[in-house]
């Protein structure tokens, strides 16, 4: 197994890896909308929040050699499932077809009140 880390991502802020790699697959562990810079969330609301989400992951991709384009799956964590179809209108400018696999669901809370937190699979190259 290999570890991934970025500095263009928001640092682990517990006992895991922002990625890993293994025969061929990068799993990316969940990303809160956090920018990394400001180590803030951006202000706005969950369609903010979910570009930033996705562009942490597109950053730890990147560090792995990989991109948004070799995502297999996602899995989109809500505070609120009314904010599926804002979600899904930012999520839309990142992929094109074929789309990755996807599950998205609501939770009773995020860590920090996140409004999303977003995973993948992605292939290495």
């Amino acid at each position: 197994m290999k570890q991934i880390n970025t500095v263009n991502a928001p640092a682990a802020i517990g006992p895991y890896s922002q990625a890993t790699a293994h025969n061929g697959l990068i799993f990316v562990s969940g990303q809160l909308p956090i920018d990394p810079s400001t180590g803030a969330f951006p202000e706005g609301g969950v369609e903010v929040q979910t570009r930033q989400s996705l562009t942490n992951i597109k950053s730890i991709l990147e560090a792995a050699g990989s991109g948004m384009d070799k995502v297999l799956k996602t899995t989109v964590l809500l505070a609120d499932m009314g904010d599926f179809a804002a979600m899904n209108g930012v999520y839309a400018e990142f992929f094109t077809e074929p789309y990755p696999a996807r599950c998205a669901f609501a939770v009773k809370t995020l860590p920090k009140g996140a409004l999303v937190e977003i995973e993948c699979i992605a292939a290495e190259c």
